[in-house]
């Protein structure tokens, strides 16, 4: 399947949550909470929580060929006072990804990780970050693309990659 791409905006935060509720829930085997129950967990919500309202916000978002949004990635910087797992420092903004389930295991995370490092390595970011379970799948797409562990936190790694040799 072809897929199109697109910048995200405030209005695709109702899919955002979705897609973060598809990171979260990775794995299938896994007790999946409702939507509610998840975004009632404030470290959650605030992943989210004021979307394209704040300096940095950025989502890519991909459609199928019905232009049906199927999967995005984004990020956010954060700062030493307030911010999520993956949290690295105030100059390296923190991404997610999902793609939903029908969509997974095509090429389509790898292209909008490949699209988001772009992206931000244009925009002037040195850094990105992010939050991964060890035991997923994606950690080894995240690895082949650069990205290293660089800590922990709780039972996830927190991995970063340099942008200054975008190669």
């Amino acid at each position: 399947m072809r897929y199109k791409f697109r910048a995200g905006n405030a209005e695709d935060l109702p899919f955002l949550k979705e897609m973060l509720y598809e990171a979260v829930f990775w794995d299938p085997q896994a007790k999946r909470n409702s939507i509610g129950e998840l975004f009632a967990i404030p470290e959650i919500t605030k992943t989210l929580d004021h979307w394209h309202r704040r300096d940095g916000d950025f989502a890519i978002i991909a459609l199928d060929d019905r232009d049906k949004p199927v999967a995005a990635v984004w990020y956010r910087f954060w700062t030493r006072a307030d911010h999520s797992f993956g949290f690295v420092d105030e100059n390296t903004p923190e991404i997610w990804i999902a793609v939903h389930k029908e969509h997974r295991r095509n090429g389509l995370g790898t292209e909008l990780m490949k699209r988001m490092i772009d992206h931000a390595s244009q925009a002037g970011i040195k850094y990105l970050s992010l939050s991964v379970d060890p035991g997923i799948y994606a950690r080894e797409l995240y690895q082949k693309l650069g990205f290293n562990k660089v800590g922990e936190s709780g039972t996830s790694w927190t991995m970063s990659k340099s942008l200054l040799d975008n190669s």
